[in-house]
């Protein structure tokens, strides 16, 4: 059955798959378990995908899968995404984030607000025109609540002739994820 209704990172999926065509270079912010570096790869066969985390144990074990399935598009990078710029020094198609916790850790590693909203600064840097930033947003946890009040507020102060802004979230479910998506308008050069 399909569900018109989705969870906030299918629903991610689903927009990102309309904005990337093979070749383009895409960010995966938030590896966690993987599964949108996955599908981010599966989307740019040959493009490339740049892929951050702290974790340690989570960055090996990623590490293992696309070792195991021959993958050699994403490179996995042990290091916070508000240093993306130092990696990246290509304009990029798609990053998403994946905030909160890594499912299945210790549940007191989080994302934190502060290099969050340097990650999404620097991101909306590197996006290209037309290109799309998805940020699922967790706020069923302290930080969570903090870091989400503190992105909303950095991205409604953007021009909205350079970026287009939905949020979209549950009307009827308390402390659900919600998504925001931030496309640079097409129309929007940048003279850096």
């Amino acid at each position: 059955m399909y569900r018109v209704v989705l969870k906030a990172t299918s629903l991610a999926h689903e927009i990102v798959k309309k904005v990337v065509e093979d070749g383009d270079v895409v960010v995966d912010a938030t590896l966690g378990n993987g599964n949108d570096s996955l599908f981010l790869s599966s989307l740019t066969p040959n493009g490339k995908v740049y892929s951050f985390e702290v974790q340690k144990s989570a960055v090996d074990k990623f590490n293992n899968i696309i070792d195991e399935k021959g993958i050699k598009n994403i490179k996995v990078i042990y290091d916070g995404h508000e240093n993306m710029d130092l990696y990246i020094d290509k304009k990029v198609k798609t990053i998403m984030f994946n905030l909160g916790y890594l499912p299945g850790s210790d549940k007191t590693v989080t994302t934190k607000s502060n290099t969050t909203l340097e990650a999404v600064q620097k991101g909306l840097k590197l996006l290209l025109p037309g290109g799309v930033m998805t940020i699922a947003v967790y706020i069923g946890h302290e930080e969570g609540q903090r870091e989400a009040e503190e992105l909303l507020k950095l991205i409604s102060e953007l021009d909205s002739k350079q970026f287009s802004i939905m949020n979209i979230n549950f009307i009827n479910r308390n402390n659900a994820p919600f998504l925001i998506v931030i496309e640079k308008n097409d129309s929007f050069r940048e003279d850096i």
